[in-house]
């Protein structure tokens, strides 16, 4: 997966990567082996990185360690880091599929976390933790609400418009950032800054809202 390369992953070598990119529909076309092994041990590394950083940044009690550690590994934030990295192009899938779900994506994550860790090691996954999902830790992202869609539930009963414009962008390739402004009829809402054009227009979003209700 080229896609990995920017993170500092080389599974180019890997005999395990395309099990880990294999859907059971795909597998059991095919008489080989489906990603679902390497998902379960890819579930756990995940849970103890994310533990330990959780752990050492976060003097908070046990119960909201364990709540906070849950939004970042829950499926909508594999599926959202699997985005970042195209994982779907890279899915093998049967023939009566045309393409892997939300699900299957963020399963095939976990999957090839799996592959990393048995591959190159557990540093290597705390490597890509920390370039790819501890800044969305850092930004408190809540995976588990769309703030763009509650946006523009507020604001279409008055028929008004809703714009997202990039008014920056930097960073190396490995650690890009987006600042983006979220305009309501013209007039500026909400700033917000991420790693993704995605994740900026969220937070800029989450600010508008307080705006608008």
């Amino acid at each position: 997966m080229k896609t990995l390369l920017k993170y500092g992953i080389d599974l180019s070598n890997s005999k395990l990567l395309s099990t880990a990119l294999t859907h059971t529909s795909y597998a059991n076309e095919n008489g080989v082996e489906s990603y679902e092994r390497l998902e379960f041990l890819g579930d756990a590394v995940l849970e103890l990185v994310s533990s330990d950083y959780i752990f050492h940044t976060d003097n908070a009690p046990e119960g909201q360690m364990s709540r906070k550690r849950s939004l970042y590994v829950c499926e909508n934030a594999l599926y959202e880091y699997s985005k970042e990295i195209n994982l779907k192009d890279y899915i093998r899938v049967g023939n009566g599929i045309k393409e892997p779900n939300k699900t299957v994506i963020a399963d095939v994550f976990e999957a090839v976390i799996g592959t990393i860790y048995l591959e190159l090691g557990i540093e290597k996954v705390r490597l890509l933790f920390n370039e790819l999902i501890v800044p969305y830790i850092e930004n408190d992202y809540d995976f588990l609400k769309d703030y763009k869609s509650t946006l523009q539930e507020l604001v279409q009963t008055e028929k008004k418009s809703v714009e997202y414009i990039v008014t920056k962008e930097g960073g190396p390739a490995h650690k890009k950032y987006f600042c983006v402004d979220v305009l309501v009829d013209g007039i500026v809402y909400g700033k917000g800054t991420g790693g993704s054009k995605k994740e900026a227009e969220q937070h800029a979003a989450k600010e508008a809202i307080k705006k608008c209700a």
